[in-house]
């Protein structure tokens, strides 16, 4: 039970953070024809090995749920791209010392940031349809990321961008 509690409490802390995704499909895609799946075999995620490996399975754990099983011949194959960037500082405190006098003016001022600038990792995960050889459907999430993390917290994060992604998946008409 308390492990549970732990668990919850973690991932109601990490789910605060914003994950936004976008979302692109083939609209003459019919998605019931897609029952089985594969990743490609030289993905480079760019995830490290254990993130790789927690993301991976949180994603076969949800495509599961949703009826689709992993398949040696798959109907598709699974793409997944991350990229981490600094995002610039939003705030900062302005310092202004100025004088006047006798028809002359001066000033001076500088921008102080506050906090400090945010890094922000990016994921996307491409459906491949590869006897037509397209793409039919994908996902693009932007979440906030820190490398220290535990692994526990990792773990709640990756879960929480796997729930977001899928969230939309099959598209509604």
């Amino acid at each position: 039970m308390k492990k549970v509690l732990i668990i919850a409490l973690i991932f109601g802390i990490v789910s605060c953070a914003p994950i936004k995704v976008n979302y692109d499909y083939d609209k003459e895609t019919n998605f019931d024809n897609y029952k089985t799946y594969n990743y490609y075999g030289d993905m480079k995620t760019g995830l490290s090995e254990l993130d790789t490996k927690r993301f991976l399975e949180g994603i076969d754990a949800k495509l599961e749920t949703l009826g689709i099983t992993y398949s040696e011949t798959p109907d598709f194959f699974i793409d997944i791209k991350s990229t981490a960037f600094q995002s610039s500082q939003q705030s900062s405190m302005g310092v202004g010392v100025g004088g006047s006098g006798s028809n002359m003016g001066g000033g001076i001022s500088f921008g102080i940031p506050i906090g400090q600038s945010n890094i922000t990792r990016q994921i996307t995960i491409d459906f491949v349809d590869e006897n037509l050889k397209q793409l039919f459907w994908q996902a693009v999430s932007e979440s906030s990321y820190s490398p220290n993390r535990i692994p526990k917290e990792r773990e709640a994060q990756l879960t929480a961008i796997v729930e977001k992604i899928f969230s939309q998946y099959p598209p509604k008409p």
